[in-house]
């Protein structure tokens, strides 16, 4: 992401201009102002990362080095040498060292160095529902990214009425001594023309992008579980004078829900039932994501049993049969009522002396 892009001031701007704009787009966007608009919050932390490195003088001079460094090292160089001039002085302060000619040969290839080049990816995190995890579906987000430049349709370049360059004269070379060798190339400015029919873009600072808020409707199959990541090509920042784009990243967070669990397709419950329906058994609304189910319970349905019903889990990849779809699996938990009066308890001392066997095996 260009930081001079998101803040809205070209490359040039002085330490006041910076401090301004980030002021005022820090104003538009903070959370105080905007209180639960997440696509504010995130415009608000993006504004003040960029203004840390561009208001602190020796981190701007830092990422401006790494900004425009080249993308490669292998960089094609049309410097040629044309003679040389004895009538200049080579000594002294106009004598030249093969430190220098280099130099002015590199400086020229970096900024020949730019074409366009691919944009950053975009990663972001998309909390779901434990039901809209299982169930899958299609669902929003506000995307806060790097998109082409309207004004130059993201070339960072405007056309304007033809001018004479002002780098080479309108010659369309440029020459160039160091000591008694004489160098010239074709003017970078113009290409050879001698003319200028475009002018840097001022709406983007030339680099042919600008920060712009979205919304991505991002398609999540379904059982999907915390971890998982999605991926959306051609929905990240867009590249720099006219590179491709980049790609969206969506992680997902699942949120628990409360009293179903996951085990790879399968939903698990554990269902309280008290002693009596245990014992003569009992038929049970059992709640799922969508409608509740009803359950059997046979007579004699000891604490920890577990009872399987198929189908009420995870539903089938798309493509796959029916048979595919996870099941719900009910963990059976005996729950012992409280016993305050005289009547229950003499009822369980009879129940005790009709049921003299004992339960423990040791």
């Amino acid at each position: 992401m260009d930081l001079y892009a998101l803040l809205g001031v070209s490359r040039a701007a002085s330490a006041g201009e910076v401090e301004r704009a980030y002021r005022r787009l820090a104003r538009r966007y903070h959370p105080g102002i905007n209180p639960g608009d997440r696509m504010a919050e995130e415009l608000y932390r993006q504004v003040q990362r960029a203004f840390e490195v561009l208001g602190d003088e020796q981190r701007r001079r830092e990422y401006d080095a790494g900004a425009n460094a080249p993308a490669s090292t292998q960089v094609s160089v049309s410097v040629s040498l044309e003679g040389f001039d004895f009538s200049a002085p080579a000594d002294g302060p106009q004598a030249a060292t093969f430190a220098e000619l280099f130099s002015d040969v590199f400086q020229q290839a970096a900024r020949e160095a730019t074409t366009p080049s691919r944009g950053g990816d975009l990663e972001l995190t998309l909390r779901l529902s434990f039901k809209d995890a299982v169930l899958g579906g299609a669902f929003p987000m506000s995307v806060v990214r790097q998109d082409r430049c309207a004004a130059c349709a993201g070339d960072g370049r405007v056309p304007h009425p033809p001018v004479v360059c002002p780098a080479c004269g309108g010659k369309g070379a440029q020459r160039w001594a160091r000591g008694y060798m004489v160098f010239g190339r074709t003017c970078d400015s113009c290409d050879g023309s001698g003319r200028l029919s475009a002018q840097a873009c001022r709406q983007c600072g030339a680099v042919g992008v600008q920060a712009r808020s979205e919304v991505v409707t991002v398609g999540v199959p379904a059982g999907v579980e915390t971890g998982d990541r999605l991926a959306i090509p051609g929905r990240g920042h867009a590249g720099a004078r006219g590179g491709p784009t980049g790609d969206l990243y969506v992680t997902i967070d699942v949120e628990p829900h409360r009293f179903l669990t996951r085990a790879g397709r399968d939903l698990c419950l554990t269902l309280p039932l008290a002693i009596h329906e245990a014992a003569l058994g009992a038929k049970i609304d059992v709640p799922t994501l969508g409608e509740p189910v009803r359950v059997r319970i046979p007579a004699g349905t000891p604490s920890g049993r577990a009872l399987r019903v198929r189908g009420q889990g995870v539903p089938a990849p798309p493509g796959a049969p029916a048979e595919a779809a996870g099941d719900l699996v009910i963990e059976i938990e005996i729950v012992l009522p409280p016993v305050r009066d005289e009547r229950s308890k003499q009822l369980l001392r009879e129940f005790g002396e009709l049921n003299r066997q004992s339960v423990r095996d040791f």
